[in-house]
């Protein structure tokens, strides 16, 4: 037995290491190998699994949130552009039709100015030929009263009117 003894255990004086208890050892490191495999290592990488495909679908949504806010700025920055082009185009109208509404103000205005021109110098041809009228029979008047005087005989109504006919178109021709 002592054989046996000699081989089963290895340099005695290293603390005696026996083959046996070394094999035992092995064979419950293996075993729990195969456990922690089996119960541990198995539901932590299911896990870790998990784990990486969570982080990887919280980055791709990121993903799609950044390129939908992108997209977003975009539209928003378009759309700003083309406002900005719509309130400029609103001005440039705005100074048109003020411009147009100002040149037909002046317009009507100068022709207002014009029918009011005109209008005040036919009135002052009417009242002129008022006046001349009124000068006229003031002057045939005074002509026959004149004429009256001086021929110192009264004259028929027929003779009176011819004289004053006759005045009132020598005076027409003199003006």
């Amino acid at each position: 037995m002592q054989a046996f003894t000699g081989f089963s255990t290895i340099n005695a004086a290293l603390g005696g290491l026996h083959v046996g208890d070394m094999l035992m050892q092995l064979f419950f490191f293996v075993i729990l190998l195969v456990l922690l495999r089996k119960f541990a290592w198995g539901p932590v990488i299911g896990m870790m699994q998990k784990r990486e495909e969570y982080v990887a679908g919280e980055i791709e949504a990121a993903e799609k949130s950044r390129a939908e806010a992108e997209k977003a700025s975009k539209e928003a920055t378009e759309q700003l552009k083309q406002t900005k082009q719509e309130a400029q185009q609103i001005i440039e109208d705005a100074k048109s039709a003020g411009s147009n509404q100002e040149k037909s103000i002046i317009e009507n205005a100068h022709q207002e100015a014009d029918r009011i021109k005109q209008s005040a110098q036919e009135e002052i041809r009417n009242e002129k030929e008022k006046a001349l009228q009124a000068l006229q029979d003031k002057v045939a008047s005074l002509s026959v009263l004149i004429a009256s005087k001086v021929i110192e005989k009264e004259i028929s109504a027929q003779d009176q009117e011819d004289l004053i006919n006759d005045y009132i178109k020598e005076v027409g021709e003199e003006r």
